[in-house]
């Protein structure tokens, strides 16, 4: 059993608009990561065939588009999204956003792009 965390997790990496990752748990299965989104930044719409996912918002407020709905997500709440839905997240504030990221399986490989 091995205790992680940002600063000892399996990898950092970087995406969308100088975003932040962590991988936490990097297995086919499950995929548990940390991420931080700097105030103003968005990803792409996308979904997954087959991987489901929920997100954990820590810190900040989250907007979800899912299947082009608006829906805001605050600290301490999570939102579920099914596999094959059209989706993505948005911090609109003027501060940091950091969620937890579980999907399962893993998305590897799983992800298509919209825009």
């Amino acid at each position: 059993m091995n205790i992680v965390s940002k600063h000892n997790s399996l990898r950092h990496y970087q995406w969308g608009e100088n975003c932040d990752g962590w991988n936490l748990v990097d297995e086919k299965l499950l995929s548990v990561k940390l991420e931080k989104m700097p105030a103003h930044t968005s990803e792409q719409r996308h979904f997954h065939r087959h991987s489901q996912q929920f997100f954990y918002i820590l810190k900040g407020e989250a907007v979800f588009e899912i299947q082009r709905e608006r829906i805001s997500v605050k600290s301490g709440q999570g939102i579920y999204i099914e596999a094959g839905k059209e989706h993505r997240i948005i911090n609109e504030t003027s501060e940091d956003l950091e969620f937890i990221l579980t999907s399962q399986p893993s998305t590897t490989g799983d992800r298509s792009n919209v825009e």
